[in-house]
């Protein structure tokens, strides 16, 4: 067409629709943990936007793998992730009663979060190889639940519930989108239902157990393990539709609303921003996941798509899980905001996801461009 602007090919590729909403989004966050520093940049805002930085090159670095690179590692990072979970058992960092870390020197790894998209990684490449005929066969359940189960159980040791159920998340969407029969999904979770009273009684911990009776009961005890939930509510609905201003939220300034950086950071935010903040988080949250299921959904073979759908499902837990947890609808576990949360273990795997995404579009536009 005449008239027509071309721009260069590095530009027109890059990934703008998710970049510039991830940004505007990392940014915002910036902004609540600078507040809730007390008008500081540090100790979280600043080290927030370079961990973003950081990890949005890994993810565009990422996004340039082949397709054939991606099944290959399948099986060399699962047996890796699997090496780095026992070795927490044997030498990890004990942090607020519980083993999950792994001191490196320059960085303080907690590898059950690799986890949440090495799961998604290696189920994808197994059902890739899969025979579409043996889908209905106790294989295409079995080996799959034995992956689930290994990770899993090693998370459940460090105690950490929270990642143990994202791992477990993330690998029954995949399954679930390898077209795995659905009465096995049913039979699943009517034995979940039954089990889990015999989980309450004798697979949690303590704490764990506490944090149920809070979640239905808050009140029962507003000064001790109710308080978190407590003063995340009132720290929300003080808010009001357009907040109390920058900085001057009193739950967070004045140190009533706990974790306000990390786990109730959306909390913090609702406060001094209000329900408009709160809106916009979501339609930033939303378009970012209408982007992965677009990416999932135009993927041309099966293991690109139970990839990115299996990614995209990843984030979505954190995100939902999160805003559930701050506003009294779950219980407590521990799972930070996505992109908003003071956090490098959640920056982390939430960038990975992101990558995944780009390398699963950057294949979609190879593909397109071939005539596939």
């Amino acid at each position: 067409m005449r008239g027509a602007v071309s721009l260069p090919a590095p530009i027109a590729q890059f990934p703008w629709r998710v970049v510039i909403p991830l940004t505007l989004l990392v940014a915002f966050g910036a902004a609540v943990l600078h507040s809730a520093a007390g008008g500081s940049f540090s100790p979280y805002a600043g080290s927030h936007l370079l961990r973003f930085g950081v990890f949005l090159i890994v993810a565009l670095v990422m996004s340039y793998f082949p397709e054939d690179w991606a099944r290959f590692a399948a099986i060399p990072v699962y047996i890796a992730i699997l090496l780095l979970l026992m070795a927490v058992e044997a030498v990890g960092q004990l942090g607020g009663g519980s083993q999950r870390w792994l001191e490196l020197g320059f960085i303080r790894l907690q590898p059950s979060e690799l986890m949440k998209p090495g799961i998604v990684l290696i189920l994808a490449a197994f059902y890739h190889t899969l025979p579409v005929g043996m889908i209905g066969s106790w294989r295409a359940l079995l080996v799959p639940a034995g992956l689930l189960v290994v990770p899993m159980g090693l998370v459940l040791l460090q105690p950490d519930l929270g990642t143990s159920l994202a791992i477990a998340f993330g690998g029954v969407v995949v399954m679930f989108l390898a077209g795995i029969p659905q009465k096995w999904f049913i039979g699943g979770g009517l034995a979940a239902v039954c089990v889990a009273p015999l989980a309450y009684f004798f697979g949690l911990q303590p704490y764990q157990q506490q944090r149920v009776l809070t979640f239905l009961d808050p009140a029962s005890d507003p000064q001790g393990s109710g308080y978190h939930i407590i003063q995340s509510k009132i720290a929300i609905g003080s808010g009001g539709l357009s907040g109390k201003g920058f900085g001057e939220g009193s739950q967070s300034q004045l140190n009533y609303l706990p974790e306000p950086h990390t786990d109730f950071v959306f909390a913090t935010m609702a406060e001094e921003w209000g329900l408009i903040g709160g809106l916009f988080v979501l339609l930033v949250f939303g378009i970012v996941l209408r982007w992965g299921l677009l990416v999932a959904r135009d993927a041309k073979t099966r293991f690109s798509r139970l990839l990115a759908g299996g990614m995209t499902a990843t984030i979505f837990f954190y995100v939902a899980v999160n805003l559930m947890m701050v506003m009294g609808l779950a219980p407590v576990v521990g799972i930070p905001l996505p992109f908003m949360s003071h956090g490098g273990s959640s920056m982390m795997t939430n960038m990975l996801c992101v990558g995944a995404l780009m390398m699963v579009e950057r294949w979609n536009r190879q593909s397109t461009s071939a005539g596939l």
